[in-house]
């Protein structure tokens, strides 16, 4: 991220996965900031819902359905965007979907699916407004990683391996563009209580039992609202939650055997 503040009034940001959780939560606090909104998300009501109470907050928001899986749609929505907005200066890429089970249980298909719109849908999204990005005095991208490109339980092969893709293609592009308009940030939130975990996929193979006990435990680190998260994330992109720090700092303290230790938490 450069150094210099961001004042966003009159900005115009993209947000993918806009129609709930994390992606809602950040659009609606860039709103009240007076930043104008080009919101993305597959679920159209949930898009056009949020792009309503950002026009409340006096606003211009466009609510677009996209399935950021989709190249050829992806490609195409930049000229979408200005045509509507004119330019932009910032890039959320937040979409993202989750999948349980541990890797042998996970199928190839499955895989693949989850780093399409995890990692690879953030590629194309960055690959794509790049060159709008550049034409900002002060554009941004925003990748949301999480806690989980930092840590690594079990359960959690396709979607751990997504996140660090994340954090690591963001590390490096920020070295890249280092001396040019374009900052880049990527945040690693920790539990926030979204319906990530609810939804996500599960393989067929897996049992019920537990896949039950996986969810409980992950609903207990699940803690922080988020409106709250939105607003640490649109206040200071590079900080983050004191849970992820811990846990970040434990997998540093620890790198062999911080696992065990969460465990424990968990179970308290």
């Amino acid at each position: 991220m450069t150094s210099s503040a961001l004042n966003l009034n009159n900005r115009v940001a993209v947000v993918t996965g806009a129609g709930g959780g994390i992606g809602r939560a950040t659009a609606l606090a860039l709103a009240r900031r007076g930043c104008h909104l080009a919101l993305a998300d597959i679920d159209d009501a949930g898009v056009q819902a949020t792009a309503r109470d950002a026009q409340s907050l006096g606003v211009r928001a466009s609510a677009h359905r996209l399935d950021v899986a989709d190249r050829a749609a992806v490609a195409a929505f930049p000229q979408l965007v200005e045509s509507v907005h004119k330019r932009v200066d910032l890039l959320m890429n937040n979409a993202g979907v989750a999948l349980g089970g541990t890797f042998e249980q996970v199928s190839a298909d499955d895989f693949d699916w989850l780093m399409e719109v995890n990692f690879h849908a953030v590629v194309r999204m960055t690959r794509a407004f790049l060159p709008n990005l550049h034409r900002s005095d002060d554009g941004r991208i925003v990748n949301v990683s999480s806690i989980y490109g930092i840590i690594t339980p079990p359960g959690q092969a396709a979607y751990a391996a997504s996140k660090f893709a994340v954090r690591g293609f963001s590390n490096v592009l920020r070295n890249e563009l280092e001396g040019s308009s374009v900052g880049v940030s990527v945040v690693h939130p920790g539990g926030v209580a979204t319906s990530i975990a609810k939804n996500a996929r599960i393989p067929a193979s897996a049992p019920r039992e537990e896949v039950e006990r996986g969810r409980k435990n992950m609903e207990k680190l699940l803690r922080m609202q988020p409106d709250e998260a939105g607003e640490i994330i649109v206040r200071g992109i590079e900080k983050v939650g004191s849970d992820a720090k811990a846990a970040a700092l434990l997998e540093r303290l620890a790198p062999v055997g911080y696992w065990n230790l969460l465990k424990k938490a968990m179970k308290r």
